[in-house]
């Protein structure tokens, strides 16, 4: 009788015997009948399609997706989907090398270092679609490094108890994840490389690896000391280093230069000396560049060095500046120098056939960083230019970017950052001119961007950042929800969560007065002749007492001549004179992490990649801030 009734006669009936019920059974039925009216979409999909749809969640939602039901787990786990998560941030996993190399071991060689001229002594100048409880321990981790970071925040400068919930929070969740966490950051067995690829476990590693530079959490270790010698390492100042991932292996290793006139290979792994490159420089090594084989060498004798890696021979020495070399850098196409000459020198690579002289600085030029075909560099005149490096036109300048000489630069287009001796770092976008600063106070819109010969600009060959990116605009004050650029002092300004704003401004508002005390990185004579309105005055910043680290920050800027500056995806990283380096979020200028402890003298240069920062300085000391300690990062590509 019931298949003899129409849906509208079924309807009318199922509605007169509802109604004939009490109010409280009512109540029962609407949550038996509440699942009938749900529908899964995603599941009833092909699972080509709900892949695509999955492939456009955020982490956080895969992994609450992965908590609903089986379907969905699967779907939320399958690795195209974390693929193309881990594609999105240039990660990838670190393939297993093709053969074994064998590396030469150099035996380290005494210099005698009277006649340095280094800029320490002149500074003018596994498969994871496991079971539920699994998926909830991860996302229970995430969360509580999460709640641990912002406990530290809030408990303040010097407060303990702030954190505690956070961490027994954080101790419970790694007891249920530590079967997949609890592996040592370095593994020797060549199997451990050639394990299926997993993408999830990928991008949860580079996940973690950034709340603990947020929390911070890491260990500090010195590679090398100045009463401790017996690996091999440098005898006098270490001015210069850099990080370097052998490509037909995989394997990363540290080059360092000193005032001791080598350039070392450090083994990361049994951090002894594996190779001492010397015998060319008559002097202090100043700069060092490493990539795709190759590791040019400059220094204050006037020289800049090409050599082999894989065949260890020297290549070429050039000798065209008429002062110190400060700064190298090259790629596939070109090799620049800067020089204390107060010239750029563009060379082709690897042939180092000169291009072009480039002389429009009007002191001297400290640091220059190039990307393609396009140089920036940073003098002591305050100016920043960008400069063609095919036709070696200047492009722009950037005129009193800082109240004093520029001592170090980074550029990744659209974006670059720069250090100054005024102790104090910018970052903008070259085609929008907006940014942030850790100063309030900023040079006047007029003459701050110009074309050559201050001529109109042309439009630069840059994509500019994306509108709503913190990076090309000032962002709201997350509380009140008012324009943070603000050019007073004591406006907004956070340091309580990572996207907290930090005088976040364009370029257009005033500058003030440099402030007393501010060293000088290079000057050029004519500020020395007139002792006002010129470029840098003399004098040198002396090393401030170092804050404590592990979270808790001391003074949002630096203190001293900013020598050196990193521009990564997340984090902007400084070193300075005054002992300390700063972490900065790069979206907000909020101050992530203060790291003091390590250095007695000035910082002269710091590199970093997703699991530490090494830095080095005056007082012989190479320090290596890991943040990878207790994670499994052997499958990581680093750069």
């Amino acid at each position: 009788m019931e298949n003899d009734l129409s849906i509208q006669d079924r309807e009318e009936l199922a509605l007169k015997l509802l109604a004939s019920l009490p109010r409280s059974r009512l109540a029962v039925l609407q949550q038996q009948i509440t699942p009938l009216l749900q529908f899964d979409i995603v599941g009833c999909l092909p699972t080509e399609v709900a892949l695509q749809v999955f492939s456009y969640l955020p982490y956080q939602t895969l992994l609450s997706c992965s908590l609903l039901n089986k379907r969905w787990q699967r779907l939320a786990n399958d690795q195209s989907v974390w693929k193309k998560l881990c594609a999105a941030h240039g990660w990838a996993w670190r393939q297993p090398p093709s053969r074994s190399h064998a590396q030469a071991h150099n035996r380290p060689r005494e210099w005698d270092d009277s006649d340095d001229e280094g800029i320490g002594d002149s500074d003018e100048d596994y498969d994871d679609a496991g079971g539920l409880e699994e998926a909830k321990a991860e996302l229970a981790m995430m969360h509580a490094e999460l709640v641990q970071y912002s406990g530290l925040r809030s408990a303040g400068s010097g407060s303990s108890g702030g954190g505690s919930h956070a961490s027994v929070l954080y101790t419970r969740a790694r007891a249920l994840a530590r079967s997949r966490h609890s592996a040592p950051s370095i593994f020797n067995s060549i199997a451990d490389f050639r394990r299926k690829p997993d993408y999830k476990l990928l991008h949860q590693t580079h996940v973690r690896l950034r709340n603990r530079f947020l929390t911070p959490s890491y260990r500090l270790s010195p590679l090398q000391t100045k009463g401790s010698l017996n690996n091999g390492g440098h005898t006098s100042t270490i001015y210069c280093l850099q990080l370097y991932t052998y490509p037909e292996t995989g394997r990363q290793v540290l080059f360092t230069g000193s005032r001791d006139r080598t350039v070392r290979e450090w083994n990361l792994t049994t951090r002894a000396v594996e190779r001492v490159i010397g015998g060319v420089h008559a002097s202090s090594v100043l700069s060092i560049c490493a990539s795709d084989g190759y590791l040019a060498s400059a220094g204050s004798d006037r020289q800049v060095a090409l050599w082999d890696l894989r065949t260890n021979k020297l290549v070429k020495v050039i000798a065209d500046h008429e002062d110190s070399v400060l700064c190298v850098r090259f790629n596939e196409e070109y090799l620049v120098s800067c020089s204390k000459d107060r010239t750029v020198r563009v060379y082709e690579f690897p042939s180092l056939q000169p291009l072009f002289v480039l002389d429009e600085h009007r002191a001297a030029v400290n640091t220059v960083s190039l990307s393609g075909s396009y140089i920036f560099t940073g003098s002591g005149d305050r100016s920043i230019r960008l400069w063609d490096a095919k036709t070696g036109k200047l492009l722009r300048t950037f005129d009193n970017h800082h109240t004093r000489g520029i001592a170090s630069i980074d550029f990744k287009p659209p974006i670059v950052v720069s250090g100054s001796s005024d102790k104090h770092i910018r970052l903008f976008d070259v085609t929008t001119l907006q940014g942030w600063s850790t100063s309030s106070e900023h040079p006047t819109a007029s003459g701050s961007a110009l074309g050559p010969n201050g001529r109109g600009l042309a439009p630069l060959p840059f994509p500019p950042a994306s509108p709503t990116s913190p990076d090309s605009a000032g962002p709201a004050c997350p509380s009140c929800g008012q324009c943070s650029s603000s050019s007073a002092r004591g406006g907004h300004f956070g340091i309580g969560a990572p996207e907290a704003v930090r005088r976040s401004t364009s370029l257009g508002t005033r500058h003030g007065s440099a402030g007393n005390g501010a060293a000088a990185f290079y000057q050029s004579d004519s500020a020395l002749n007139t002792g006002v309105g010129g470029y840098d005055q003399g004098g040198f910043d002396e090393p401030g007492v170092g804050g404590g680290g592990n979270g808790a920050l001391r003074t949002p800027m630096h203190s001293g001549l900013v020598r050196s500056v990193l521009l990564g995806d997340d984090f902007v990283i400084s070193g300075s004179y005054d002992v300390s380096i700063k972490v900065w979020d790069r979206k907000s200028g909020a101050l992530v992490a203060d790291l003091t402890g390590g250095h007695t003298g000035r910082i002269f240069c710091i590199a970093a990649d997703c699991t530490k920062i090494v830095s080095c300085g005056e007082d012989q000391t190479i320090c290596i801030w890991d943040f990878g300690h207790g994670i499994d990062t052997s499958f990581l590509k680093l750069a």
